[in-house]
Parts: structure tokens; C-alpha cells; sequence
């Protein structure tokens, strides 16, 4: 073999070492054998994690494991902090609120709901701004009808000064959420028959209506756990007395009981006073339900071994119930104070509607309803129906919260 024959060989063998090289890694079986015990190793790392995933929820305690079973309900989590962020505003209500619940605008009766502009006739663009506006009658069919003028504009800031008020009834201050600068209203929701802010209104009237649910929720969650628990588990006498007691306590119409004790709450009673007393109504009414659903379970759970070995060992009876049965009823409990919450605002924002709860000054949602009492007044003004689409918003809410704790209150359920 010649120099040059020698020479060219090396030359091919160089240019299949460099197309080798330059080949793609799926192209021989070595890339394969790498690519399989790369996938290998990352399934084993995904099985432990997963066998130390399952290890620690054996180890969990039951909150974290109801806590862990809420939040994969998205639905249940997002409508917690929904209802978080509406509790929050009913306490920071004049902060929330531009303007006070009693400030009315003598030119904007009956105005519509303020539309919030960034860019003006002329297709400039500006920081949020309202036209001014104001309101007077049509002669033709005697309502009222908002006339805006776009040749004055009026600039929408956070943190403004306005009317003064007392935050959580102790510190003085006059800023407000948001607000015009130059003291031209802005109406979320519209302004009602005094030219009231109506979204005010319903912010300040949102404190008494969300929070009276609360209030009659807990008496009547003791009552119906007390009266329902020692009927059951006690039985005889007691258990016939107590639940003759029920028959007569459901056997009286709603309507007039609430009638003639709203009667009985003098008229020179304050606002706090009033809704103290709205709380009881309401309380006293509302754990018929829940005393009878416990009763039942109570009996079923007594004669259960561990009932008889607690009460072998001379546990007292309020400890057994407490502690041995009581906790059975746990998702049941849950679902009823989430329906029991709204059915407490339901509860006082009827009353309110019916003249029988909270009245002028204060505010609720039941009161500012009373202006959509006339159909007329709704047809032509509808944005007063806002406080009942909040209403509509907070049950909702409590309704989906409530199914999320109930799953989330069994956890070992599928």
C-alpha cells in the first residue's frame, strides 16, 4: 500500500470518527441505555417521595389532614378568602365607605351608579376619573334622570379625605378608601331618595347583617348541643320533656313571634341594643333543628363499646357526651352552622324588611331593601336591589365553605 493510499484511509476513517461524533444521541444504543436508567432513577425518586408523602400523612394529626383535604377543594378555598375579604370590609366599613351612611347629595336623588372613565371624549388617555353629574326630573315621566356634563372631568385617587368618622369606634380620622379630590360624589352603586351613597350604606350596614349571624349562630349552637345532647343521652322524663318543649317551641308561627317580640324592643333603644335583641329572636328560634338532628345521633352513639367502657369508668356525663360522642357529629355540626350563619342573615334582614328590626339611622340590609318594596321605584331606579345581590353573594359563599369543611371534615372518606 502506497503513501497515498495510507494517507486516504486515514482520511476516511477521520470523517467517520467526526460523523460519529456529529450523530444524534438517539442513534446508537447507548443513548438508550443512558435515556432508560435516567427515567428509572427519576420514577424511583417520584415512588419515594410519594412512600414519604404517604408516611407522613399516617403520622398527621386530624387538623392537618382536614386542613389538607380543604385546600384541594378550590371552589371551598377561594370563597374562604371571599368571605374573609367581605367580613373584613363589614369592620373597616367607614374606612371602606366613601362617604358617611346619613351624607346625602341634595342634586344626585336617585342617581345612577357613577361609570369610572380613563379615556375622555376627545380619546386622551387619563389616571380613573368620573364626569360631572347630577340629577333632575324628567317632566315627561316625573322620575329622575342623571344628566352628566364630559366637559369636567373629576380625578378618582386612593386614600382620600373626607367625611370624619371614629375607625372601629375608637381612633379618629377622615381618609377613606377611595374618593374624588375636588368633592364630586362617586356612586358604585347608585344613590337612593336623599342622594345617599348606597355602596356606603350597604358597607355600614353589612356590620350589623353579617355579624348578627355569628351572635345567634353560637346561642343557639349551645342550646340545641345541650338540650339535644342531655335528651339523649339521658332519656325518660327528661328526653319526653325536652322534646314536648320542641313540639311547642316549632308549633308557633315565625312570622308572629317575631311580630311580638320585635313589639317588645322598646323604641328608644339604640342601634346595639336593638341588634342584641334581634340576635336573641332570632337564637331562640333557631336550635329546635339542631337539638333534635343530635338527639338522634346521641341515641345511636350510646350504646356504642366505647360509650360503655367511658361510662364503666365513671366518667361524668358531660364528659362522655363532650368528648366521646359529640365528636362523631363533627361533619354535621359543621354543615349546620354554615347553613344556620346565613339563615340568621336571612333571619334579621326579613325583620328589618318587615320594619320589625333595625331602623333610621342605623342600617342593615334588610333596611336598605325597604326602599325596593314598590315596583315602580325598582323598575325605574334598579340599582337599588344591591344590597340583595350582596345578600345573594354572602350565602353563596357560606354555602361553599360549608361544603368544603363537610368533606374536608371526614378525611379518611375515599
Amino acid at each position: 500500500m502506497t503513501d497515498l493510499e495510507t494517507a486516504r484511509d486515514d482520511d476516511v476513517r477521520a470523517d467517520e470518527r467526526r460523523r460519529a461524533a456529529s450523530a444524534p444521541p438517539d442513534a446508537g444504543a447507548g443513548y438508550t441505555a443512558r435515556r432508560g436508567a435516567a427515567l428509572l432513577r427519576r420514577h424511583r425518586a417520584a415512588r419515594s417521595a410519594r412512600a414519604d408523602a404517604k408516611a407522613d400523612l399516617y403520622e398527621a394529626s386530624q387538623r392537618t389532614l382536614v386542613l389538607r383535604r380543604f385546600r384541594r377543594h378550590r371552589l371551598a378555598h377561594v370563597s374562604l378568602y371571599l368571605l374573609v375579604a367581605l367580613y373584613l370590609c363589614a369592620i373597616f366599613a367607614e374606612f371602606v365607605a366613601p362617604y358617611d351612611k346619613l351624607h346625602g347629595f341634595e342634586d344626585q336623588k336617585y342617581a345612577a351608579p357613577s361609570q369610572i372613565h380613563v379615556v375622555d371624549e376627545d380619546g386622551g388617555w387619563h389616571l380613573p376619573f368620573v364626569y360631572s353629574s347630577s340629577t333632575e326630573i324628567d317632566q315627561e315621566t316625573f322620575t329622575y334622570r342623571t344628566v352628566v356634563d364630559t366637559s369636567v372631568r373629576h380625578p378618582v385617587g386612593l386614600f382620600v379625605r373626607g367625611d370624619e368618622y371614629e375607625l372601629l369606634g375608637l381612633i379618629p380620622m377622615d381618609v377613606h378608601l377611595f374618593g374624588t379630590t375636588d368633592g364630586q360624589p362617586v356612586f358604585l352603586t347608585g344613590a337612593d331618595h336623599l342622594g345617599r351613597d348606597s355602596f356606603s350604606r350597604i358597607m355600614v350596614g353589612s356590620r350589623i347583617s353579617l355579624l348578627v349571624g355569628f351572635g345567634g349562630v353560637v346561642v343557639s349552637f349551645v342550646l340545641g348541643l345541650l338540650i339535644g345532647g342531655l335528651s339523649g343521652y339521658l332519656g325518660g322524663r327528661v328526653d319526653a320533656v325536652s322534646q314536648r318543649f320542641i313540639d311547642l317551641i316549632i308549633s308557633i308561627p315565625l312570622i308572629p313571634l317575631w311580630m311580638a317580640l320585635s313589639a317588645a324592643v322598646p323604641q328608644t333603644w339604640s342601634g346595639v341594643q336593638t341588634y342584641l335583641a334581634i340576635t336573641l329572636i332570632l337564637s331562640l328560634v333557631g336550635w329546635t333543628g339542631l337539638a333534635r338532628v343530635v338527639r338522634g345521633r346521641i341515641i345511636a352513639l350510646r350504646e356504642e363499646d366505647y360509650v360503655t367502657a367511658a361510662r364503666v369508668s365513671a366518667m361524668r356525663t358531660p364528659g362522655i357526651i363532650g368528648r366521646h360522642m359529640l365528636p362523631a357529629l363533627t361533619s354535621y355540626l359543621i354543615v349546620h352552622i354554615t347553613i344556620a350563619i346565613p339563615g340568621m342573615i336571612l333571619g334579621e334582614t326579613t325583620l328589618s324588611f318587615l320594619g320589625l328590626g333595625i331602623s333610621a339611622p342605623d342600617v342593615s340590609w334588610g333596611s336598605l331593601l325597604q326602599g325596593a318594596q314598590d315596583v315602580t321605584v325598582v323598575s325605574n331606579y334598579p340599582w337599588l336591589l344591591a344590597p340583595a345581590v350582596v345578600l345573594v353573594i354572602a350565602v353563596i359563599l357560606f354555602n361553599f365553605v360549608g361544603d368544603g369543611l363537610r368533606d374536608a371534615s371526614d378525611p379518611y372518606q375515599n
